[in-house]
């Protein structure tokens, strides 16, 4: 800016006079005014132009978040459509449930009522559990005898258990008594109210067990009647 300070205004305006000088500032203020009201207007149409800009961003950003809340009410709508239909089928389920232990309940009763052959004196073979042990072949199972009679006088006899299957693609049998060593004496049972018999057995490496037959035996004695009860059950680890 030193090139302005030495610029004598004074004497340009006394070499020009009064007339020119006027002139000369009209024009170079008329410069000015023309100078600004263009860029002024430049800059207005850049700001116009980013208005409209930022408008239809703006816009597409409205119809994107009108898109998104629609989708996030579908959503909602199906998540509770699943949500009731879950409770439904969980209710369902339930009721299922019931019906099937009532009906199991009401069977068991029909089955000692009309099934007398599936107990022997009230004696009945509730329940046969097998379960595997870290040796190859070798088992260990639990049998649960019951008696439901009202006056319960105490069984005796014993049980024979006989594993059904195939060895090497052919029907065979598995006695436990005869094959797995385990004697009467072990399979014995003398209660009044339940009693668990508890053993071990080890199969043929190429056994194939498919149904187990469990025979509840009360032999005749003073106080009771022979009695054989059988039931089968299909082979299943536990």
């Amino acid at each position: 800016m030193n090139w302005l300070a030495k610029i004598n205004f004074k004497y340009i305006f006394h070499r020009l006079g009064a007339f020119k000088s006027a002139l000369l500032v009209l024009f170079f203020c008329t410069l000015l005014f023309y100078i600004g009201y263009r860029f002024g207007n430049f800059y207005h149409s850049y700001q116009q132009i980013t208005i409209l800009q930022q408008k239809s961003r703006l816009q597409k950003l409205y119809q994107e978040q009108e898109k998104s809340i629609d989708k996030i009410n579908t959503l909602e709508i199906e998540l509770e459509i699943e949500r009731m239909s879950n409770q439904k089928s969980i209710a369902m389920l339930h009721r299922v449930e019931a019906e099937h232990f009532k009906v199991k309940k009401e069977l068991g009763f029909y089955e000692k009522v009309m099934a007398p052959e599936k107990q022997a004196e009230g004696v009945v073979i509730d329940n046969l559990t097998i379960y595997s042990t870290n040796s190859p072949n070798h088992y260990r199972f639990q049998l649960v005898l019951v008696q439901q009679n009202k006056k319960k006088r105490y069984a005796k006899g014993y049980v024979a258990m006989n594993i059904m299957g195939s060895l090497n693609n052919k029907p065979s049998s598995f006695y436990l008594t005869k094959n797995a060593h385990i004697t009467r004496q072990e399979l014995s049972f003398n209660f009044q109210y339940f009693q668990m018999i508890n053993g071990e057995f080890t199969l043929p490496k190429k056994f194939n067990p498919e149904q187990i037959q469990v025979a509840a035996i009360l032999p005749k004695s003073r106080w009771q009647k022979y009695h054989r009860l059988t039931k089968t059950y299909v082979w299943a680890i536990n």
